[in-house]
């Protein structure tokens, strides 16, 4: 079917944008390397020999590191290992490093670099004085003796290594060579475009990340690898400078320059004194959580040097005392300092303890910066007050800190950010930021085992940060880092050019990623990105924490069985492409790929699966005894996925799966992964209806005999009977036949009707085959209106009377006028993706637009561009999109249906003065607006329906209902936009027949 959205996401698209990258593998960058030489290229290795790579020693220390881990990058691309050598810029002659060379230096900084600008008369404006700016350039005669340079020219430290590793990313080098053990691609030539290429300020000023809720994978892999066993003195930690150094230089090859250390049981500053310094020597920006004030870890360092109690109003001067010990500590390297307080243990300060105090803790932090940096300004030195949680909500009661500060906003745990900046607070000079999470420990469950977040998702909350303004810091809290690897580069590359990516091409980061990382072809590369789309899908619609044996339904739309082949397609496709690849590339790709795309089956199918064993034990069907060897089969099976995790590499990723994750109990992590409940049906002991078991689509009972869910007495009830129609999207529907018992049987299924089709026209069942899935569907040519017809199925079971169960089958032969397009009623219900419009008209520039793949289902529509200027409409005045659809019935027949619109979570993001909104409208009615979010109520930091195991975030979704009085026939449906950032996924109108499940019905045909 067409799209009518043009920013629809196809396959031939993706094979185009990545086809157009050719050999270079970057990702969201310019090109800068290319692997033939031409008239205008500089060679970096050519014909076996390397290019030397010229500094001088007045550079920055970590820009002397990056470069010499440039010179390994090269070498380990090409076997060759360049010259790496620093020089004085005021030497007569450099002939002896040959008439070539690659010249890397700072503007400011590098004596040689600064000579070299100065020779070669280089222009450098677009970058001098600019944040983490660089450019490179082919120069001529650039110092005596070399006739010609490739420059790679910093507009300060990070912007050098920038450069450099940009270069190493894309000669094949892979930020995650070492987290991920990925291969470099091999290349006997490097070559550099004589041109150049340059990279400006970044959009978000701060990037980084938190690691968090370290314990028990983590933490654990660190001690095996870093320690001796028994970590720092003090704490126990292992998090020493052997495991920073590694994370530093990943984080610089991510372009990132923040982190937030590990300090469930860890004191960064404290645990090894050579931490700071060395992230400082790296070019690594450090801070704290929005727990930790002043660069000390709380309450780890509280409970080792502080005295008293952890309360401001209380014990004041030991507090204070304790937070310029952290700042002398820290004073003489770049930080971003975390102000304010929280109570001990990452909760509110008590409840009495109200904003006048939280300001004077303010206002005595900033006399302290002045104190210890010896200044009576402090404006300079970067500050964040992080707005989590309950500390909002002093925000909200009017409580301000200086315009200096950052101020970061925060999610709600779960990916949605709970309020953006208003266009009042967008020019304050030390602007704003985000703290995001794919990694969390609360209610309403802890989520930190493997990705269940979406990349789209964080493209649409955090493209609404950009909008906004809110681009000075954003950290995300990534948990263990580690299987968390693709969304923590999404997240950073977004911060470091969010304006690269759009709804347009969003969909081509993964297969541009996966080509870079495992030297994919173009289709496989897209292979693995719906392989990841599927699994963060899949985990995002709700985190595998909160799946139980009923999460999807195992009797309506074929639901639990749909996710299941999903799932397992997936899981096949990545085996294929595991099994394709060579030895050395196959630890990544398991890593990064396959690991999360098995380990998501063999969980979902087993849930699944102790679902399907209980509901064929209610039946009486010997069936569930398969199913609980099943379940005991795949709950052995994710322990041994764990295990081959951990034993790749002779071990190298030990302990980094020992998160626990089936059968919570609460909030907080199981004590043991536990097998969910499963049973088991006396299979030597026929049941006392008979050897036959007849159960039927859409429900839980079983015949012959009494089933609760037979009928709504449970006993004495009619004989099974099933509907269909033609517009019924799988077109048939289904009767298993099972075994009630040990005995062998053959059955013949019979129709009293020619215009009954049949899968098939009988079979044997027994012990070892004890279900078969018969399929019934129609021959419309042969019906006219509603026509009934019976199936009957009868059992011959040696040594017993026949058994046989008549199922009735109605089928209603519903007509369409001829001309009409549009989707049609099947089944009860008109169900619609939201992408899929007939029209689609903006206004001042607004429409609504597609986010491919965001959602629980395919897609999500929004108004885009999001814009900063906050636009909102009064229904009917702004942009809009429509629906043609036919009805053949309402709800029960009374004239009126029920419109339920699908809406990923979203909280109030202007505040709760403008609250989240849109409105519909069928045919020329008046348009009915729908505020959907309500106020979030004093003492809480979110609307009540969030809350709980069945509550938004849950379900990561938000459905919106409202009644329309209509009749049977044409009509349309618009969605009108009235507040920016609503992203609508699904549209199901109920016409009588929308039964209970999880995602709600599949799509309706659409003609």
């Amino acid at each position: 079917m067409a799209r009518l959205l043009h920013w629809g996401h196809t396959f031939k698209l993706g094979l185009g944008l990545l086809a157009a990258v050719g050999g270079v593998l970057a990702i969201g960058q310019d090109a800068c390397v290319a692997f033939e030489s031409d008239s205008s290229t500089f060679p970096i290795v050519s014909k076996h020999k390397a290019a030397p790579i010229l500094l001088s020693a007045d550079e920055w220390g970590g820009v002397q590191r990056a470069a010499a881990d440039f010179a390994s990058d090269i070498h380990e691309v090409t076997g060759v290992k360049p010259t790496l050598k620093n020089v004085t810029a005021t030497a007569s002659s450099f002939a002896s490093a040959g008439s070539k060379a690659v010249i890397v230096g700072t503007l400011g900084k590098s004596s040689l670099i600064d000579t070299v600008v100065s020779n070669a008369k280089l222009d450098v404006s677009s970058i001098q004085g600019k944040w983490e700016a660089f450019l490179t350039r082919e120069i001529t005669n650039p110092l005596p003796g070399i006739s010609s340079a490739y420059v790679i020219v910093g507009a300060d430290k990070r912007g050098t290594i920038y450069g450099l590793y940009e270069h190493s990313e894309q000669f094949g080098v892979s930020p995650w060579k070492w987290w991920a053990d990925v291969p470099t691609t091999k290349h006997s030539e490097l070559y550099v475009p004589s041109l150049g290429c340059s990279h400006g300020t970044p959009t978000v000023t701060y990037r980084g990340i938190f690691l968090n809720d370290e314990q028990p994978a983590l933490q654990n892999w660190a001690m095996e690898k870093f320690t001796n066993g028994t970590g720092a003195a003090l704490t126990g930690s292992p998090f020493n400078r052997y495991f920073y150094t590694n994370l530093f230089e990943l984080i610089l090859r991510l372009k990132a320059n923040s982190l937030w250390p590990a300090q469930w049981s860890s004191a960064f500053g404290v645990d090894d004194t050579q931490n700071q310094p060395l992230a400082d020597w790296y070019g690594i920006v450090m801070g704290t959580s929005h727990e930790e004030p002043f660069m000390r870890s709380v309450p780890v360092e509280w409970g080792l040097f502080g005295n008293g109690s952890w309360d401001y109003a209380d014990n004041t001067q030991n507090v204070y005392n304790f937070w310029k010990g952290g700042i002398e500590r820290t004073k003489n390297y770049e930080n971003v300092i975390t102000i304010g307080m929280r109570g001990a243990g990452d909760v509110p300060l008590s409840e009495d303890q109200n904003i006048e105090l939280m300001e004077k803790i303010v206002s005595d932090q900033r006399s302290l910066l002045g104190d210890v940096f010896n200044t009576t300004d402090v404006t300079n030195i970067p500050q964040v007050w992080t707005l989590y949680k309950e500390v909002q909500g002093y925000y909200d009661d009017g409580m301000r800190v200086p315009d200096d500060v950052i101020l970061m906003w925060t999610d709600d745990n779960w990916g949605n950010v709970r309020r953006y900046p208003l266009i009042g607070e967008r020019g304050r000079s030390g602007g704003s930021g985000v703290y995001y999470h794919v990694d969390y420990v609360g209610d309403p469950r802890d989520y930190k085992w493997i990705t269940s977040s979406q990349i789209e998702k964080t493209f649409d909350q955090l493209s609404t940060a950009v909008a906004r303004n809110a681009t000075s810091l954003w950290i995300l809290n990534v948990g263990d880092l580690k299987p968390y690897e693709l969304h923590t580069e999404f997240f950073l590359t977004y911060g470091y050019d969010a304006f690269k990516w759009t709804p347009s091409n969003l969909n081509t980061f993964v297969a541009r990623w996966a080509q870079r990382e495992f030297d994919l072809s173009a289709s496989d590369a897209v292979e693995v990105a719906s392989i990841i789309g599927t699994v963060t899908r899949h985990n995002a619609r709700r985190k595998p924490e909160l799946w139980n044996s009923t999460t999807y339904s195992l009797t309506n739309y074929r639901e639990a069985e749909n996710v299941v082949a999903s799932l397992k397609a997936a899981a096949a496709t990545s085996t294929r492409i595991y099994n394709s690849l060579s030895s050395s590339t196959k630890p990544a790709f398991f890593q990064l790929v396959h690991h999360s795309a098995q380990a998501t089956y063999t969980l979902a199918n087993m849930w699944i699966s102790a679902g399907i064993n209980n509901l064929r034990a209610s039946q009486a069907r010997i069936s569930a005894n398969d199913y609980s060897e099943q379940v005991e089969e795949l709950f052995n099976e994710d322990y041994a996925l764990e295990v081959n995790y951990h034993s790749i590499l002779d071990g190298k990723w030990d302990h980094m799966m020992d998160q626990t994750h089936v059968m919570y109990y609460y909030w907080q992590q199981p004590m043991a992964n536990t097998m969910p409940p499963i049973t088991k049906v006396q299979a030597k002991k026929q049941a006392l209806a008979g050897a036959m078991r007849i159960a039927i689509e859409g429900s839980s009972g079983a015949w012959p005999g009494d089933n609760v869910n037979n009928c709504a007495l449970g006993y004495n009830c009619g004989n099974p009977s099933l509907t269909i129609d033609p517009y019924l999207p799988v077109g048939n529907r289904y009767v298993d036949v099972g075994a009630g018992g040990p005995s062998t049987f053959t059955f013949t299924a019979t129709a009293n009707e020619t215009w009954v089709k049949l899968s098939s026209a009988g079979g044997t069942i027994s012990p070892s085959n004890p279900e078969q899935r018969l399929f019934l569907s129609v021959d419309w040519t042969r019906v006219t209106g509603v026509q009934s017809a019976v199936v009957t199925i009868t059992a011959k079971v040696p040594n017993q009377p026949s058994l046989s169960v008549p199922v009735t089958l109605t089928a209603n032969h519903t007509l369409v006028p001829e001309g009409f397009k549009g989707f049609v009623e099947g089944d009860g219900t008109v169900t619609i993706e939201a992408a899929h419009a007939a029209r689609n008209t903006s206004v001042q520039g607004i429409a609504w637009t597609e986010i491919p793949g965001l959602g629980r289902t395919e897609s999500g529509i929004t108004p885009w561009p999001r814009g900063g200027n906050e636009l909102n409409f009064t229904a009917g005045s702004g942009p809009s999109i429509e629906y043609d659809f036919y009805l053949f019935n309402t709800l029960n027949g009374q004239g009126n249906v029920t419109i339920t619109m699908y809406i990923s979570p979203a909280l109030n993001g202007l505040g709760d003065e403008r609250p989240l909104g849109f409105a519909l409208q069928v045919d020329d009615g008046d348009p009915k607006t729908n505020y959907f979010v309500p106020a979030t109520p004093t003492g809480q930091y979110v609307p009540t329906p969030w809350n709980g195991l069945d509550g938004w975030v849950a379900n990561s979704i938000i459905t919106v209902q409202e009644a329309f009085d209509v009749e049977p026939g044409k009509h349309t449906l618009k969605l009108w936009m009235i507040e920016p950032t609503v992203v609508v996924q699904k549209i199901v109108i109920n016409t009588g027949g929308v039964k209970a499940s999880y995602l709600g019905p599949p799509e309706s045909i659409r003609v």
